[in-house]
């Protein structure tokens, strides 16, 4: 089989991944630089147009991303939901008399305390 030359420019930010990538694989960047020619052939060969590929994966993941954060919220607010239903039922069961005020500040103890032995469990 008989070689083509072909002369490319590529992009700083191209070549410093071409350069990363055949560092990672150890070999030069000219034969790095074949594999990603095959690649990329065989890629539009098959119909396989990985910047769309790379968009879904994208927007899926700034999707899961946002599910997260309204769980967390939730679960934020279930979790105070149970510290003031605690202390309204404590200070029911102890039959006193004192102010909703301090039963909430109470209730906001409980919730920082639970807060912090739950992120000291994720650390």
């Amino acid at each position: 089989m008989t070689w083509v030359k072909h002369n490319i420019r590529l992009s700083p930010a191209q070549n410093r991944a071409l350069v990363g990538y055949a560092a990672q694989r150890g070999v030069t960047r000219y034969k790095m630089l074949g594999r990603v020619v095959d690649h990329g052939l065989a890629a539009i060969e098959s119909g396989v147009t990985a910047p769309s590929d790379m968009q879904d994966i994208t927007n899926e993941l700034a999707a899961i991303s946002i599910r997260f954060a309204e769980l967390e919220r939730v679960l934020d607010r279930a979790l105070f939901t149970a510290c003031a239903g605690y202390s309204y039922a404590r200070q029911a069961a102890l039959g006193g008399r004192r102010s909703d005020e301090a039963i909430t500040a109470e209730a906001i103890a409980a919730y920082e305390r639970q807060r912090s032995l739950a992120s000291e469990v994720s650390s």
